[in-house]
């Protein structure tokens, strides 16, 4: 298939996600404090967009606590530094089984299953201009869970996302979340044109060669803005590849937390490396009011 390389590129940095790296890195940040000031330090070095998760404090560990997403919104808010806020939806969707032979009951100590209009609380409060709608489900290599989307819940988040006037960003792992997301725009549920991430190299989703790659970028419709990454020592890899394929860019310690081979990163030194990569193929990052006016996004602040 011919490729159109993007000329104008947005960035966004996925400052810190909730896999179990907070012990690997002291760049991972955790406290609310830390996120925000790295999601700012980012955006000052090029990143449009922040991608955020919150952690429990004192042990990192991934958390869905609305008074930690309403401290981070806040402080980046509050920052001398514009940026397009970006929460994940993600959570509230593990479920564990228990061993093979007796998969009933679900392991109630890991399981994590809420529903719709819980999962998406913190976006209700926050008002950021994109959430994440994790576009299906999938066998999830980090932990032997399955990340679970059901037809139903996309459908009540993503109607729930489109009425609160916040854009949903189908974060897909694979062909099958892509065909679905097109069978949410087909029925209203999403408005088009959508916004898609390509999520590649994720155990086991799609992994991410370039030929699966291109596969998953001819079912994005060709009027949808898609970005797209992939983990560890791919990450900049793809950012090429995505500009190249006519895709803008994610980064961050999310997933990937090195600079070079035994250096570990900050996400801003990620966007930077970044900003340097698209330049050189000679095209221009996009600042966030460019985003906002492409994607058709809308600042708010949370009602008081």
């Amino acid at each position: 298939m011919p490729l159109t390389m993007t000329q104008e590129v947005f960035i966004t940095c996925a400052v810190t996600g909730s896999g179990g790296t907070q012990d690997r890195s002291p760049h991972v940040p955790r406290a609310p404090a830390e996120i925000a000031a790295s999601a700012i330090d980012a955006a000052k070095a090029g990143a449009a967009i922040v991608h955020c998760h919150v952690r429990d404090p004192e042990t990192g560990a991934p958390s869905r606590d609305l008074g930690l997403y309403r401290e981070v919104t806040d402080r980046i808010r509050g920052a001398e530094v514009d940026v397009v806020l970006n929460l994940t939806a993600g959570m509230g969707g593990d479920m564990v089984f228990g061993p093979v032979e007796a998969p009933l009951p679900l392991q109630e100590a890991s399981t994590d299953m809420i529903g719709a209009e819980a999962r998406v609380a913190h976006v209700a409060a926050c008002l950021p201009e994109i959430c994440t709608l994790d576009c299906g489900t999938m066998n999830f290599a980090e932990a032997d869970y399955v990340m679970t989307n059901t037809p139903g819940m996309l459908r009540a988040m993503g109607a729930r996302m489109t009425a609160l006037g916040v854009k949903p960003e189908i974060e897909a792992f694979d062909t099958g979340h892509l065909w679905f997301a097109r069978q949410l725009v087909e029925e209203g549920v999403l408005d088009a044109p959508a916004l898609v991430q390509l999520c590649m190299g994720v155990p086991w989703g799609a992994p991410n060669d370039m030929h699966t790659f291109m596969a998953m970028v001819a079912n994005v419709p060709h009027d949808w803005t898609f970005s797209a990454f992939s983990l560890g020592r791919n990450q900049m890899a793809y950012v090429a590849a995505a500009v190249l394929a006519g895709g803008h860019v994610r980064v961050g310690l999310e997933d990937n937390l090195w600079l070079d081979k035994g250096v570990l990163a900050t996400n801003a030194q990620l966007v930077e490396r970044a900003v340097g990569i698209v330049e050189r193929m000679g095209a221009r990052v996009m600042g966030p009011e460019v985003v906002r006016a492409r994607l058709g996004l809308v600042k708010r602040a949370p009602p008081g």
